[in-house]
């Protein structure tokens, strides 16, 4: 089992920033790639970005492409987005999400991630 716990939710307003964290525990955080995914009220659950175990490959939605980063610390089991010039339609609860990743290729699907993390709320204000 791994154990997620997201952090560095918030408000802020539109234009400005955040950086998000998450934790893992339980399993070897360097064998597991990484993603984030959020989901806004009414909407499904929709990917933000992903890193590969090794952090040598990421990959992004296009709605964030240029203004989101994703980024691991194998040494403190942790992965992080920072998100930069936030608007309105930003707005939603953030999740970190793992897989095993042998042979990950940057999956989109919420369905191809075997954990998931509790969360975090990001709300941008216009």
């Amino acid at each position: 089992q791994v154990q997620l716990v997201e952090s560095g939710g918030g408000l802020v307003q539109a234009g400005g920033s955040l950086r998000l964290s998450c934790a893992a525990s339980g399993r070897t955080f360097s064998n597991y790639a990484m993603a984030w995914f959020r989901q806004a009220p009414g909407k499904e659950r929709e990917f933000v970005a992903a890193i590969r175990r090794s952090g040598d490959s990421t990959y992004y939605a296009d709605s964030v492409k240029g203004r989101f980063t994703i980024s691991r610390d194998n040494a403190k089991n942790t992965v992080y987005l920072q998100m930069n010039s936030l608007k309105p339609e930003d707005t939603a609860v953030y999740y970190c999400a793992a897989v095993d990743g042998t042979y990950y290729s940057g999956s989109v699907s919420q369905h191809h991630y075997d954990y998931w993390g509790q969360g975090t709320q990001v709300t941008v204000s216009s």
